[in-house]
């Protein structure tokens, strides 16, 4: 499964990331996306504890029983090794943070999971790299824009770069083209105001619209 998980983000590309989702709005949320050909979905923690980390972790849990292979589920804003231990006896298969922790990628990584965890300067990404993950997300990147991804993977050519933070229709490609193997998408196809209505024929065009823009 840890080969499957990188294989399928190097393919697939879009990670999308939900926050805020009421538990009984998951399952037709991720139908939706998955019906709008998107195959990997984050879960995240509540930093602020809204929302348990063991109630998290069952949420991970019923999306992956639910899916069973066919969309992949990892955890996101993942700050502390007992979170990772959660995910991985939920099912999930990746981890993904907003910081570098090493703490946090090794526990990852001994578990089998694959690790992004966020950076922003090249030290940052360096350090993250050496330390195991597997890709190292540029977090925000909407405060860096392509052109940073171009400056950084010449040096840093080795290491996997995804784009989290803004992206959008108009610069998904552009992030793309500029090095990133990846990106993370939030709001832009998780509509709170589609999931309130119970529109989520309107959440799959707003995913199929993106998966056009990488197949």
């Amino acid at each position: 499964m840890y080969q499957k998980t990188i294989d399928m983000i190097l393919e697939e590309k879009i990670i999308v990331i939900v926050r805020g989702v009421e538990r009984c709005d998951l399952i037709p949320l991720a139908e939706a996306v998955y019906a709008g050909g998107i195959r990997l979905m984050e879960l995240t923690y509540s930093a602020d504890k809204s929302v348990s980390d063991e109630e998290m972790a069952d949420r991970i849990r019923e999306l992956c029983e639910h899916f069973e292979g066919r969309m992949l589920i990892g955890a996101g804003t993942v700050l502390t090794t007992s979170q990772v231990e959660l995910t991985k006896k939920a099912g999930g298969t990746f981890i993904i943070s907003p910081d570098m922790c090493p703490e946090v990628i090794r526990k990852t990584k001994e578990l089998g999971m694959v690790s992004m965890p966020g950076a922003v300067t090249p030290t940052e990404i360096r350090m993250a790299h050496d330390a195991g993950a597997d890709f190292v997300k540029i977090f925000p990147a909407t405060n860096l824009g392509p052109s940073y991804f171009k400056a950084v993977t010449a040096p840093l050519s080795h290491i996997r770069l995804t784009a989290v933070g803004g992206v959008s229709e108009e610069n998904l490609k552009d992030y793309l083209a500029a090095g990133a193997c990846g990106v993370g998408l939030g709001a832009n196809i998780v509509d709170k105001k589609k999931i309130e209505a119970g529109d989520f024929e309107g959440i799959t065009e707003l995913a199929k619209r993106y998966v056009s823009l990488v197949k």
